[in-house]
């Protein structure tokens, strides 16, 4: 899983009918220290995330797993909203 921010959200009146109902978010990836890094990309959201959340992102095939049975055709998705976050590194 990858941590991120919401930062918008995506509306798509013509798509595949499996995404009918999906929401799809634009979440910018961060950094532990949550510095932004890497390009903005579009997910589907298993969660109810909203603007300015933290949350962790999976990609690949298990991003269609919080969808079963229905098979929707993504390769990322939200799956967490993150509530706090400690990072302790190494002095």
């Amino acid at each position: 899983m990858t941590l991120g921010r919401v930062i918008g959200r995506v509306w798509a009146t013509a798509k595949n009918r499996t995404l009918e109902g999906q929401r799809l978010l634009i979440i910018q990836p961060l950094t532990p220290e949550l510095a932004n890094t890497g390009k903005t990309l579009i997910c589907t959201d298993a969660t109810g995330a909203g603007a300015g959340e933290l949350i962790y992102y999976c990609r690949g095939k298990e991003s269609s797993f919080p969808f079963l049975p229905a098979e929707v055709p993504t390769d990322a998705t939200v799956v967490a909203i993150v509530d706090e976050l400690h990072v302790e590194r190494p002095c």
